[in-house]
């Protein structure tokens, strides 16, 4: 590994970008047929940050730090995840810095799965997820 040698300078000429002009581009995900298929940005790379956030489990993979992913709810009894599941997501999806607030969510059950709605407000614009599955028994 080359490590740099001296010291950096910093000139007059340094121009500070704000991170709504920080570039998304990314791959796109085609999460049916589980392949990449071309490339998103901005709004479009936000919705899938936030999907692959909800489906990738917490702290089970090393490539990822222990604040990426969501930690799941399976084994507690419904009480308990109507309470925490909330925070869980909010904690999850915050911990990315362009996504500033998560508003109007919901919390719905069915049989043994929690649907969430909600609306995370990021610095490329709003991103709604509708109904979103987490499994918890």
């Amino acid at each position: 590994m080359v490590l740099p040698v001296g010291g950096i300078t910093v000139t007059k000429d340094l121009e500070v970008v704000s991170e709504a002009q920080l570039p998304t581009r990314t791959y796109k995900i085609d999460f049916e047929r589980g392949r990449c298929s071309g490339f998103i940005d901005r709004k479009e790379a936000m919705e899938q940050a936030i999907r692959k956030v909800l489906q990738t489990k917490r702290f089970a993979h090393l490539i990822y730090s222990d604040y990426y992913g969501f930690q799941n709810m399976i084994g507690y009894e419904r009480l308990f995840v109507r309470g925490e599941l909330p925070r869980r997501i909010k904690e999850a999806l915050l911990q990315d810095e362009r996504i500033t607030s998560i508003e109007n969510f919901r919390l719905e059950f069915e049989k043994d799965e929690a649907y969430v709605s909600l609306t995370a407000i990021t610095i490329y614009g709003d991103v709604e997820v509708l109904r979103e599955a987490i499994p918890f028994v």
